[in-house]
């Protein structure tokens, strides 16, 4: 084979061969002296790192490359030792496979040569230095000394990755595990992670994804459904409510998280399952002091103490469902918590026979009716004012359910606590407003249950009297549609 022949195979690859030496000598540039060449110690070669401006311009430049391009800048030369340059695979199997130097190589103190091309970056101002330090190392294995941050970690681990220097590998992930990383760092993390071997990198990619899931597995028994964001959000809720010292500021921060957090599917999933554990809590606790079984099974002391301690429990988890309606109402996604909540007619009823047991929630629990009211309230406005959009049948069910309630927290707080009737007097209003919104029949039906809104004077009620003119007004228009 001819020498242009073997010089134009060895340049096919990107990563070129040894080329045989009877060619002219090199520019003075290559000489150890100067500026554009290195020199390692015991080195018996001479190893060419050239440009590779593009992909696309490789085949249009083989001949150049074969004749190492003289040009400033697009390459350098360095005087390595092959005994370190076996601590390469890539290097090690180039060396024992294809190179082969004749006698005459060595004579005459010429240097046998390699040439090895490296991509060009339009943003690194030193687009060989990676490939130096990478082959420093490979002479000096001083890898404490070159990686000192996860910049350095980073800038190496491609060109070691390249050159299957695997203790490089090693090395460059063993320290970026350890520290940690900015934005910027994660982002040349998650680049570099599909080219990590696997059994090496596993504590790594542990960073920047979760693990997956084991089916059958005991840590994913109760999260089989959750994704890991989801898990985190309801843990942080789960810790603003119920498991730390300080829940105020607790729960504006996770305020501030759902908030930002960017997937609200995920948001309103997570607030779902939160709300409806607590009104399972809630129901399951009234049930039990409106339970007539429990009522004659229990003696009267053992009976008060019970009671006691479920209506405080309930009051409490229906403060942390108020908490949780605010979040849902606020991110816009409060259409299951309304549906759910139109949907309790047997809580209702419950807490009915609660407010009628005066002496009970009067001595144990006083702020538990308001506590209902306000969250009725906050969902009812949310409806009127079209922030939560519901069906027909659940705005019906909502003001069918609840109405009762309101009925008695009005004849019951009103008398004792005037300034807490403002509340009593807004869900009102939200439950007329409502009631406007429901065919011609359904709102008859509702506004006949809405008569005890005019227990005050005449003047009080306005909004009683502006529902009914509505509705008689609507109710004496001939049948639209159709024929008519």
């Amino acid at each position: 084979m001819s020498l242009r022949k073997r010089q134009r195979s060895a340049s096919s690859s990107r990563l070129t061969a040894f080329c045989s030496p009877p060619s002219p000598p090199p520019p003075s540039s290559t000489s150890s002296s100067s500026p554009d060449s290195l020199s390692f110690p015991n080195a018996d070669l001479l190893l060419r790192l050239h440009l590779d401006p593009s992909p696309g311009e490789a085949d249009a430049e083989l001949d150049t490359k074969c004749h190492f391009a003289a040009v400033p800048g697009t390459f350098l030369d360095l005087h390595v030792s092959s005994a370190s340059l076996l601590r390469s695979r890539y290097f090690a199997a180039l060396l024992s496979d294809r190179w082969s130097p004749s006698p005459s190589a060595a004579g005459g103190g010429r240097l046998a040569r390699l040439s090895h091309s490296v991509v060009a970056s339009p943003s690194s101002p030193r687009p060989f230095h990676a490939h130096v330090e990478v082959l420093r190392l490979l002479h000096t294995l001083d890898f404490a000394g070159a990686i000192r941050s996860p910049g350095d970690a980073l800038d190496l681990l491609p060109v070691a990755l390249e050159l299957l220097f695997d203790a490089c590998v090693e090395a460059c992930i063993r320290f970026l595990e350890a520290v940690p990383w900015s934005e910027d760092e994660e982002a040349r993390v998650i680049d570099v992670a599909p080219l990590l071997p696997a059994d090496e990198a596993a504590d790594l990619l542990a960073r920047v994804s979760p693990p997956p899931v084991v089916a059958g597995s005991s840590s994913a028994a109760g999260e089989a459904t959750r994704s890991p964001s989801e898990a985190m959000l309801h843990g942080l809720i789960h810790s603003a409510l119920d498991g730390h010292p300080v829940p105020a500021a607790t729960k504006a921060f996770v305020a501030m998280l759902l908030k930002d957090y960017p997937s609200r599917d995920c948001v309103r999933k997570v607030l779902d399952d939160a709300f409806h554990s607590r009104l399972e809590t809630v129901k399951e606790l009234m049930g039990k002091y409106a339970s007539p079984d429990f009522r004659v099974a229990v003696d009267s002391d053992e009976r008060e103490a019970i009671q006691r301690l479920n209506l405080h429990s309930a009051a409490w988890n229906v403060k942390h469902l108020y908490w949780l309606i605010e979040r849902m109402v606020d991110l816009r996604v409060a259409d299951n918590a309304v549906t759910l909540w139109s949907d309790q007619a047997a809580l209702a009823a419950d807490l009915q026979k609660l407010l009628n047991d005066a002496d009970m929630w009067r001595n144990m629990t006083p702020g538990l009716p308001m506590l209902v009211i306000r969250c009725t309230l906050r969902l009812a406005n949310s409806v009127v004012t079209g922030e939560t959009l519901v069906p027909r049948q659940v705005r019906m069910k909502l003001v069918r359910s609840w109405l009762p309630v309101l009925n008695v927290c009005r004849d019951i707080v009103q008398p004792m606590h005037f300034h807490k009737s403002t509340n009593c007097q807004e869900l009102e209003a939200a439950f007329l407003q409502i009631i406007s919104t429901l065919p011609v029949p359904e709102a008859q039906e509702l506004l006949q249950q809405c008569l005890g809104f005019s227990t005050r004077n005449v003047d009080d009620c306005q909004h009683l009297v502006a529902a009914f003119k509505t509705w008689f007004r609507r109710a004496g228009w001939a049948p639209l549609g159709g024929d008519n």
